[in-house]
């Protein structure tokens, strides 16, 4: 089975292209700490070297160049040497861009950016319902190209103005995944970032369901809230989805696990090295007494990180709660923003967290408790929207949509566009009222995605194994 990354009902992406909650990250929520390079007394014959190549590079370089550009390359340097895509210097505009992705909405595609071996890598899944995700886009997809454009060598503020832009606009991408490259186009639009949806099940009606999209400044508040309601509802039992979740702020998810979790139990632990320098247990300080005592069933996928994992780990080790899914993304380290009082900040990784039981999960993942996956077709790359696809072909394309037609009840299979793929196509555009021509189009191509979605939103075997398992405990 190929990579799996996002899944396909995950299609509606976004690229917040940005390096918000790079690959998922977990923020201190702490008063802003700036920077005061004046009072870091630093040994300057450590930086002796630095200091004479500026000299060097000003007084004989054969053209002139700017002193702050060779001080930002000097920082951007600096933390890039440390091999660490969570670890990043931001200059005033970056700086600014990041800081409008923390707000409630903003206008792009909807997923985040990171630079890894020298190239643009969408760091985790892009925010639900997003441009980005409606087409395609996955955790770890390298951006060869923006708009004809090679991105290689590149800085990531560099990739970003060219890929974000106004609401209504379109940027063309190409697109690296493990082996297969694709084009795909997206149009941009406003993102509003909403962290948490909450209903009761459709069919059980005693059943809360609740999608935590982040952990943002006041997701904890909204949880609460969202209880309360079904509650009042006739929610006795609740799903907690956290699902392509790619983290957010350390003290929302303390305080939301702590809600879950008996007074003294353990939420989280942290370390530097191999030493454990703390943990955060529940408690009335944390939850202001609010506790959840129903049967709860937690959902997570590889798109879950960060602070997910917190709150999945925190659930499933201290609460003994059911976890539902697939393996979560495994991300296992602490940031912190800080600015240098000129508009320029340094997100930096601060520490390790580890989970109640003393595990760390960093690029591993942590287990569900009860493994279901989606069907392969969902983790299969997008058909292609700038080419036609027709008798004779043959290639993995070929065999991704003869995949596509044969989840959708259509009799094909194998690498080669023959003429049962054919009657097959002919078969698909005839019920979707779509040109008969027996060839895939940029129309025949989106249709087929359209119904996939379809199919995998009215078939959800992760959440129907979280309700089957509710129902089990009554």
């Amino acid at each position: 089975m190929r990579g799996k990354q996002m899944p396909f009902h995950r299609y509606l992406i976004s690229l917040l292209c940005v390096a918000i909650l790079a690959g998922g990250a977990v923020y201190l929520y702490l008063t802003p700490t700036t920077l005061a390079v004046e009072d870091k007394k630093v040994n300057q014959d450590e930086l002796a070297k630095v200091h004479s190549l500026y000299q060097e590079i000003q007084e004989n370089y054969y053209k002139e160049v700017s002193k702050d550009t060779l001080i930002e390359g000097a920082l951007k340097g600096m933390t890039e040497s440390l091999d660490d895509p969570y670890t990043t210097y931001f200059g005033k505009e970056e700086a600014e861009e990041f800081n409008q992705t923390l707000s409630d909405s903003f206008e792009g595609i909807g997923a985040t950016l990171t630079i890894i071996d020298d190239l643009p890598e969408v760091a985790q899944a892009p925010i639900k319902g997003s441009p980005a995700e409606k087409a395609g886009l996955r955790a770890k997809d390298k951006i060869l190209e923006v708009d004809g454009n090679k991105t290689a060598g590149k800085t990531l503020n560099e990739v970003v103005s060219t890929i974000r832009g106004k609401k209504g606009s379109e940027v063309s991408l190409v697109v690296q995944r493990d082996e297969t490259t694709f084009d795909v186009t997206i149009t941009r639009d406003k993102i509003a970032i909403s962290s948490l949806e909450g209903s009761l099940d459709e069919k059980h009606q005693t059943i809360g369901k609740i999608e935590i999209a982040s952990f943002s400044e006041s997701t904890a508040n909204e949880l609460q809230e969202a209880i309360e309601n079904l509650r009042e509802q006739g929610a006795v039992s609740f799903v907690i989805d956290v699902r392509q979740n790619p983290g957010g702020y350390l003290d929302q998810v303390e305080k939301m696990a702590s809600m879950f979790l008996k007074d003294s139990q353990t939420i989280v632990q942290f370390a530097n090295g191999e030493d454990i320098i703390g943990k955060s247990v529940a408690s009335k300080e944390l939850d202001g007494g609010f506790k959840v005592t129903e049967p709860t069933v937690v959902l997570v996928d590889g798109g879950s990180a960060s602070a997910s994992e917190i709150f999945a780990a925190a659930l499933k080790e201290s609460a003994d709660l059911p976890v539902v899914g697939t393996k979560t993304f495994g991300k296992g380290t602490v940031q912190t923003v800080s600015d240098f009082g000129d508009q320029s900040e340094l997100k930096m990784t601060v520490q390790k967290w580890l989970t109640p039981k003393g595990n760390w999960i960093n690029e591993e993942g942590l287990e569900p408790t009860i493994k279901v996956d989606l069907p392969e077709f969902a983790y299969l790359p997008p058909l292609p929207k700038d080419q036609t696809l027709k008798i004779e072909d043959s290639s993995d394309t070929i065999e991704n949509l003869n995949t596509f037609l044969k989840a959708l009840d259509y009799d094909t299979s194998g690498n080669t566009f023959n003429e049962t793929t054919k009657q097959a196509v002919e078969d698909f555009q005839k019920n979707q009222s779509v040109d008969i021509t027996g060839q895939v189009d940029s129309q025949t191509a989106s249709a087929i995605e359209g119904e996939l979605i379809k199919k995998i939103q009215n078939s959800d075997p992760m959440y129907e194994k979280a309700v089957e398992t509710l129902l089990d405990t009554k």
